[in-house]
């Protein structure tokens, strides 16, 4: 039996492993019920540190902590970052041409973490490797893959259950970052954790703004976006085909080290652009969301969305991939109406017991979109928290919109949808409304309608936005040959029973210099010693053939600059300088600042 060990050691070995006085936010809680062997789902944003929760318990308990996470990129890239930290740490997967020697060490008990994919995990061989040491805890990394109810059901995950009950006396750990109650409650259920074993932690990441705009032009607002923010960037794709346009396009236009990542593209090219990606400090990868899952890259300053996401609980995974090192970051969705017309026209397709959930989803995304309100609330929301009205760091709390009536305009445009026959898309039915006689609109008899001409000046400059509202909230859906059709609550709203109103659109921006405001920047005061530090970290990492965050993240440089420390006990005052990486770097950094 292992002894519970109290958090006062739990705090020793933190400062000794991390380089951190204390614990954040919920991590002591769930730090004290591994320790207590208690299981345990945490449910903690991203950038709150989930993965410190088993990797210091598990140096302290004996026996190996058997993490289970879903890509191997993931697990090579946690691999590194423990290594870093002096944590005895190990991955078996096909990638792997060391297995022996894992299997030698974990049976020795030489390993602290031992990293596996489900689809390992749950075979009769792993089990029967798994009695042949002391096994200290069961880590499950995005736990809700185990849920179907969540956003990213992997069916390999519902057989981790037998494995974990054939090991009755070992506690078990599920962390995600991402799921609202309903999920929560599923995953409880599915890994066998008690109710009371639920730790939340809270879904804010206050680090980053969030901005939702319709799209006007995409390669210029994405363009304006990366010089906003020079550091590394994700921008999610819907397609491959617009992957590969995006790509090239960001790269002409902005000068930058600009790399596509998709499904057709070979798996020795994703691996390489991968690499590079996560070694870079200023490259941007376009790609398809199945990007980003993998990799645990703490400087990305922004991740864009050129299409809506699937939901808002993709929509937060995939944003949370920016800033998970707490330093500024933006997350900024360019969204269409098509892109609502065709995720409904998706839902259709869908299993009929599956549709009501899906609109739900679809719904509740919808929602972040059209809100004239804060997003963070709509997304705190979401997920069961009660926060502020305001945030101060979306952009409808920086720029307040104005919030207007649209009703009558609303109702025109149905009433000219429903008389031209619910089969012309947006440019038949502007014109037909504006009072332009063209050829197509004067062969269909339609300049003699009584809708036609009935829309002008200001008016006819909302026509545009009425139709993206309207398509957002379904009471327009787009038919199969891109004609639009009344749907939803369309003839409420032509009766006079409900009422239309939306954000007013914000003024189209000009590409300008400089950066934005809240633009992200890793030297925001342009300290010298800070871009001498980031060099020295640069070419120490390229020597040891990792990452430069593994090394150390900005916050530590710049806490190095500011503090200037002239030994190496100064220097394992600064938070992040843990006894590992203070005796592999301390000296060369104590160099650099004393040549500064």
């Amino acid at each position: 039996m292992i002894d519970t060990l109290d958090l006062a050691r739990a705090r020793e070995e933190l400062r000794r492993l991390f380089g951190f006085a204390d614990f954040r936010g919920r991590q002591a809680d769930v730090v004290e019920r591994v320790l207590a062997r208690q299981s345990t789902l945490a449910v903690m944003p991203t950038g709150a540190g989930k993965s410190l929760t088993y990797q210091l318990p598990a140096t302290m308990l004996e026996g190996t902590c058997v993490v289970i996470s879903p890509l191997i990129a993931l697990m090579h890239d946690q691999l590194r970052s423990a290594r870093a930290n002096g944590i005895r740490a190990a991955t078996l997967t096909s990638a792997d041409a060391d297995w022996r020697e894992t299997l030698d060490a974990f049976r020795a008990g030489e390993l602290d973490l031992l990293y596996v994919a489900p689809e390992r995990a749950s075979q009769p061989g792993f089990r029967d490797l798994l009695t042949s040491a002391r096994v200290a805890l069961f880590a499950v990394d995005e736990a809700h893959c185990v849920s179907e109810w969540g956003h990213d059901f992997r069916p390999d995950y519902r057989q981790l259950r037998p494995l974990m009950d054939a090991f009755p006396d070992v506690p078990r750990l599920a962390l995600t970052a991402t799921a609202d109650a309903h999920t929560r409650a599923d995953i409880l259920a599915q890994l066998g954790i008690p109710e009371e074993g639920l730790v939340v932690a809270g879904f804010d990441r206050p680090n980053i703004r969030y901005a939702i705009r319709p799209r006007d032009s995409l390669p210029r607002q994405l363009a304006r976006l990366c010089a906003d923010n020079p550091g590394p960037g994700i921008v999610y794709a819907p397609t491959r085909r617009k992957v590969e346009q995006l790509a090239e396009q960001l790269a002409k236009d902005t000068g930058r080290s600009v790399l596509p990542y998709h499904a057709g593209l070979s798996p020795e090219v994703r691996a390489e652009n991968q690499a590079k990606f996560v070694a870079s400090e200023d490259m941007v990868m376009v790609a398809t969301i199945a990007f980003g899952m993998g990799i645990d890259k703490p400087d990305v300053r922004f991740v864009a969305h050129a299409a809506t996401p699937k939901s808002i609980e993709a929509y937060y995974q995939e944003t949370g991939r920016a800033g998970r090192d707490g330093d500024p970051s933006v997350a900024l969705m360019l969204w269409g109406a098509g892109d609502f017309a065709q995720a409904r026209m998706r839902v259709a397709e869908v299993d009929e017991a599956r549709q009501h959930g899906e609109r739900q989803r679809l719904d509740a995304l919808a929602g972040l979109v059209e809100t004239a309100g804060c997003r963070r609330a709509v997304l705190l929301r979401h997920f069961g928290e009660d926060p502020p009205q305001t945030c101060g760091n979306c952009d409808n709390c920086l720029d307040p919109p104005k919030v207007i009536e649209v009703t009558q305009l609303a109702r025109k445009l149905l009433s000219a949808v429903y008389r031209t026959g619910q089969t012309f898309g947006f440019g038949h039915l502007q014109k037909v409304l504006t009072g332009v006689a063209d050829e197509r609109v004067v062969q269909k008899g339609h300049e003699s309608l009584s809708v036609f001409g009935i829309v002008e000046g200001e008016d006819a400059a909302l026509l545009q936005p009425v139709s993206r509202a309207l398509q957002v909230r379904g009471s327009l859906v787009q038919t199969e040959h891109g004609g639009l059709a009344l749907a939803g609550d369309a003839r409420d709203i032509l009766t006079g029973e409900a009422e239309v109103v939306m954000a007013k659109p914000p003024e189209r921006q000009r590409g300008r210099n400089g950066r934005g405001r809240g633009g992200s920047t890793p030297n925001p005061v342009g300290d010298p010693l800070f871009d001498a530090l980031r060099n020295l970290r640069r070419d120490l990492a390229a020597e040891a053939g990792v990452p430069p965050y593994v090394v150390f993240h900005d916050a530590v440089l710049r806490a190095m600059a500011a503090d200037r420390p002239v030994n190496l006990a100064e220097m394992s005052q600064i938070p992040g300088v843990g006894a590992k990486k203070l005796e592999a770097y301390g000296e060369a950094f104590l160099k650099a600042i004393a040549e500064s």
